[in-house]
């Protein structure tokens, strides 16, 4: 697992925290949880709440109901590579920039791509 852990946060000490935080809250919710190792994320799905819009990437894990398609999981492999870039501070930089650009004017959701995350302009 631990390396699994590791891939899945790209490596990054903050990253690694964070995601190992997340899959502990994602077993608190009762969440399946699996690696995909194509996009290196763990989805925890099956949620009934717990997560923001269609589902959200904390760290390494992508946390959401059902919705997992190819294309969402690539999206949020983008959002597991802004973690592993900024950090712990990735949630704050993300909420900040949702209060002033929300849902599909947010730059980190534009960078994670608008169609693969399920966004219309």
């Amino acid at each position: 697992m631990r390396t699994r852990v590791q891939s899945a946060a790209r490596g990054r000490f903050q990253a690694i925290l964070v995601t190992y935080s997340a899959l502990l809250y994602a077993r608190l919710w009762r969440a399946d949880i699996a690696f995909d190792p194509e996009v290196r994320l763990y989805v925890a799905s099956g949620m009934r709440s717990g997560f923001g819009r269609g589902g959200t990437t904390i760290g390494g894990v992508y946390l959401t109901g059902k919705n997992v398609s190819r294309a969402v999981l690539r999206h949020e492999a983008v959002h597991a590579d802004q973690w592993a870039r900024y950090g712990l501070l990735f949630a704050v930089r993300y909420l900040v920039e949702e209060s002033r650009r929300p849902g599909a004017r947010n730059r980190y959701e534009i960078e994670a791509g608008l169609d693969d995350g399920g966004y219309t302009n």
